[in-house]
């Protein structure tokens, strides 16, 4: 079994790899930075289980980059399982709605929507086909999304329309691959630790003491990761389509 990770070198989407890599899922990991700055990443991985670690770098952003991780992956391993949708960034700069810049906007739209649209199109071809050359064969692409495709947050609106979009990429996707048994999934985490909450520590440690979820603490890598390895083995066929939330109980509507 063979698992793309996009934006998979750290944080969750590094949470989601190791999971794999415990499942014993031979890895591809999408970053952005130099291949010798993941070697130790890619050890971490193969001591994890996986029998084999690939390192794809490239900007998911851009086509051409795209296009060139699918070739590598399937040149290393000759087929695709499962992808992995968790490349995102946020905004450089947090503005409200009635500030936020067209760069900031479309560099988002890039990233966060575009990007996994247009992978998932691609990889979705290559599971049928793949499917119709062996009926036995199993796959599934899972999207990595956030509560702000639901949950308002007026000073980063461009990054919570981009995790809308994602949200209907999930539906469009399980809905066109019905027909193959190829479930599309979607997972949203809620406040967790990564690089990219780093600069708003303080805030969510302040907001979780005071009640923000209902499991008072900060969400993990891994609690993401548990989520993914479950989707992938098949634990839930009947379910594409599908969101599980992985937020702590943070969206559950409370007097």
């Amino acid at each position: 079994m063979i698992a793309l990770i996009t934006g998979g070198s750290r944080g969750i989407g590094l949470g989601c790899a190791l999971a794999l890599a415990r499942e014993g899922y031979r890895i591809a990991i999408n970053g952005m930075r130099p291949a010798d700055q993941v070697s130790d990443v890619l050890a971490q991985l193969q001591e994890s289980g996986a029998p084999e670690a690939l390192y794809c770098q490239g900007d998911v952003g851009k086509s051409d980059d795209r296009s060139r991780i699918l070739d590598e992956v399937r040149a290393r391993f000759g087929g695709l399982n499962v992808l992995v949708n968790n490349a995102g960034v946020a905004p450089a700069e947090r503005r409200d709605v009635l500030e936020t810049t067209l760069e900031s906007f479309q560099r988002l739209m890039s990233i966060n929507l575009e990007a996994p649209y247009f992978l998932t199109q691609a990889v979705a071809n290559w599971l049928i086909e793949q499917k119709q050359a062996d009926p036995a064969f199993h796959g599934c692409i899972i999207n990595v999304n956030s509560i702000s495709a639901t949950v308002v947050s007026t000073n980063r609106g461009e990054y919570c329309v981009s995790k809308a979009g994602l949200a209907m990429v999930t539906q469009l996707f399980a809905a066109r691959l019905g027909q193959y048994d190829l479930p599309v999934y979607e997972v949203r985490p809620g406040v967790t630790r990564t690089d990219m909450t780093a600069g708003v520590t303080e805030k969510y440690d302040k907001l979780i003491a005071d009640g923000l979820c209902v499991t008072p603490r900060w969400g993990f890598p891994e609690d993401v990761g548990k989520a993914i390895a479950s989707l992938a083995r098949r634990d839930f066929p009947y379910s594409t389509g599908q969101t599980i939330m992985i937020d702590g109980g943070l969206t559950i509507p409370r007097l």
